[in-house]
């Protein structure tokens, strides 16, 4: 023999095709876990913590996540994520209000950060999740005539505001949708104004929203 024959040739040219076709095949997802005790995550199990000293969200299981609803556990670095959804039909907030509050777009969320002490005001765009400079103060201004700002739960829940032509609905939400809504909105927005799946986007994330949502009762104070 001399010389190297070709793989194929040395293999068989079916033994190469497939060991060929194994670099070209899509690898499997990987499947979520639990960022706290590792048990692989499925729809009806799969829930969101908030890191507080991160600032971010964790995927947890639902056991976790309800060890987690228990006041101090872990030293209060992980809060679970609610799953109510409330609105407030009789809230009113007129144009010069929301101009106000100078967020460039129709949409917008308010949180009660403890690690910062103060309400944090954000909105989606196309670079993800922007923070609104104004003035907290001026924040607490437009959102005091809400029913649903003193039943908002710091960190995991958030004010969620949209504001068309005639009207500006406000709804109190589980943090992690608005999170969700942001990275919908950065994947599909397109031109100055979003484009238009960016919006039918938006519109049917409200539909969902606006159908989980109910009043608030008694038993929804702190």
């Amino acid at each position: 023999m001399t010389g190297s024959q070709p793989v194929a040739t040395r293999l068989g040219p079916h033994t190469a095709h497939r060991g060929l076709r194994r670099f070209r095949a899509p690898a499997p997802a990987t499947p979520e876990r639990c960022e706290l005790c590792g048990v692989v995550l499925a729809d009806h199990n799969h829930r969101h913590l908030v890191d507080t000293e991160r600032r971010a969200l964790a995927c947890a299981c639902t056991p976790c996540a309800l060890l987690f609803e228990q006041p101090g556990a872990g030293r209060g670095r992980f809060r679970t994520v609610p799953d109510r959804y409330l609105t407030d039909p009789g809230h009113t907030l007129d144009e010069a209000a929301w101009d106000l509050l100078r967020i460039p777009v129709g949409v917008a969320f308010f949180l009660r950060h403890t690690g910062l002490d103060r309400l944090v005001a954000l909105y989606p765009s196309p670079a993800g999740a922007t923070e609104s400079e104004l003035d907290p103060a001026a924040w607490e201004t437009v959102l005091a005539g809400s029913r649903l700002a003193p039943l908002l739960r710091p960190d995991v829940e958030a004010l969620l505001l949209r504001r068309t032509d005639d009207r500006t609905d406000c709804y109190l939400v589980p943090i992690d949708i608005c999170y969700e809504l942001v990275g919908r909105m950065r994947l599909l927005w397109h031109g100055f104004d979003g484009g238009a799946e960016a919006r039918a986007a938006l519109t049917d994330f409200f539909t969902t929203v606006a159908r989980r949502a109910r009043e608030p009762r008694e038993d929804d104070r702190p």
